[in-house]
């Protein structure tokens, strides 16, 4: 359904997104992970995996980054919206006609094509990380965060479920705010696809099923997205720790009406070195 794509090229490229569905939640889930009862759901991380042979490159996609809505075939009716030059934050296009207008928003304002994309909920989230026996996380500094939940002390330890979801959503505990959330999201899911991307686990039938299938409840990925390709893109979030991966998020320029405007120059070379399939130099807050 989306169209008027940007060309493609030989990298593997995936929209990752969390967002904030409680489907599946109880009120005492939605309690204890501290999620509220919101209804609906929105787009609480976006980001961009580029799996090339040049390297692994993770870019967080700022929730209010300032975006063109292009035109777009909505979801459901098939009917063609033009464009009308509208900008708004990046989480309105999910808001707006969901994934299918958030990935056409995505390569409209990256000119990258996306080939795979990979949405999972709170509680999707959690049961995955219960689902291995938690993740251990090497904390730097201690923080605390009442609305997240998040407690923790310095220095190596291993996340349940329920804290790593307050690990990831922390913000108003840091002085840069969202763009020290979205780093932690990348370290968490490095740390994540470090210790389940493994050939054990992924050619392992019996331990990659319970793994993947304890998110099913919240994981929406697109038709053409098999579990092989689901496991190939944890293999990808895993190479992001190695020596040929790099993480960053979209360097920004500046700001429109509270918006964040990204750098376009450094974003251009983002793109080009992903689209010749080269390791990107590019580096971002």
């Amino acid at each position: 359904k989306v169209i008027e794509r940007p060309k493609d090229d030989d990298c593997t490229t995936y929209l990752i997104v969390g967002s904030d569905s409680r489907a599946g939640m109880s009120s005492e889930d939605k309690k204890r992970l501290r999620t509220g009862s919101a209804e609906g759901k929105r787009t609480d991380s976006m980001m961009i995996l580029a799996d090339c042979s040049g390297g692994t490159t993770m870019i967080s996609l700022p929730r209010d980054s300032d975006v063109e809505i292009p035109s777009f075939k909505g979801s459901d009716s098939g009917k063609l919206f033009p464009n009308q030059g509208r900008r708004v934050k990046l989480n309105a296009a999910y808001a707006e006609d969901g994934p299918e207008l958030l990935v056409r928003t995505v390569e409209h304002n990256t000119h990258l094509r996306i080939d795979h994309y990979a949405e999972i909920g709170f509680a999707g989230f959690a049961n995955i990380v219960d689902a291995i026996g938690g993740v251990e996380m090497d904390i730097p500094k201690g923080f605390k965060d009442e609305k997240s939940g998040a407690d923790f002390d310095a220095g190596k330890q291993i996340l349940s479920g329920e804290q790593a979801l307050a690990f990831v959503r922390t913000r108003y505990a840091f002085a840069e705010a969202d763009l020290a959330r979205t780093k932690n999201q990348q370290k968490f899911l490095a740390a994540l696809a470090s210790q389940t991307a493994t050939v054990g686990t992924v050619l392992n039938p019996f331990k990659l099923y319970p793994v993947m299938g304890a998110g099913l409840d919240t994981l929406v990925v697109d038709k053409d997205m098999s579990l092989w390709d689901l496991s190939q893109m944890f293999f990808a979030m895993k190479g992001v720790t190695g020596g040929d991966g790099t993480s960053l998020n979209m360097p920004v320029s500046g700001s429109r009406g509270g918006n964040l405007v990204w750098d376009k120059a450094k974003m251009d070379q983002i793109v080009k070195e992903i689209q010749n399939d080269e390791k990107v130099t590019v580096t971002g807050d």
